[in-house]
């Protein structure tokens, strides 16, 4: 099984806004820091902020931050999000051509193997992602009094942050 990019960015673009979430986040930061195509995080950016995960602020001031705590983002619900309008196998879509598709039993063990798949994400927090992992805060944190020179910022980095955890169930 292998995730879309989509997915890829938008669980990277979480992770970034949660070791960050003392500031505003630019696009071209998360960017920098994940490897990744400002034009493709434009979109997941879109997307995370139309399901309510991130408020996405236009303009020189602008930014990103997460709307929720850590705590309250489940990461299966961000991965329906993004992965529900690809079929798994051909046999899962409208246009499906395939001649087996009424005999066939590998339909039922995928969707099996998919529905576990889901299940599994769906006990995974965004704060398990990021409580208590140092390595990653250290590659993904911000600095502290940025100066910007191009993509480049410099000064001392922030002490690792973490978010109380909730017992709140996340959707």
């Amino acid at each position: 099984m292998r995730i879309t990019m989509r997915t890829n960015l938008a669980i990277r673009t979480l992770m970034f806004c949660a070791v960050n979430s003392h500031m505003t986040v630019r696009k071209s930061d998360i960017a920098a820091a994940c490897n990744a195509s400002e034009n493709h995080l434009a979109q997941v950016i879109r997307t995370l902020g139309h399901h309510g995960f991130i408020d996405a602020t236009r303009g020189r001031n602008g930014g990103l931050q997460l709307m929720r705590q850590p705590a309250q983002i489940n990461i299966g619900s961000v991965f329906r999000i993004f992965e529900s309008d690809l079929p798994f196998a051909e046999c899962f879509s409208a246009s499906n051509t395939c001649p087996l598709v009424d005999v066939c039993w590998l339909r039922d063990a995928i969707s099996s193997a998919v529905d576990a798949f889901y299940r599994s994400l769906d006990k995974v927090l965004l704060s398990d992602l990021i409580d208590g992992n140092d390595r990653l805060a250290e590659l993904l944190r911000l600095k502290l009094g940025c100066h910007r020179e191009g993509d480049r910022a410099t000064h001392e980095t922030l002490p690792s942050l973490t978010f109380p955890l909730t017992t709140t169930t996340a959707i």
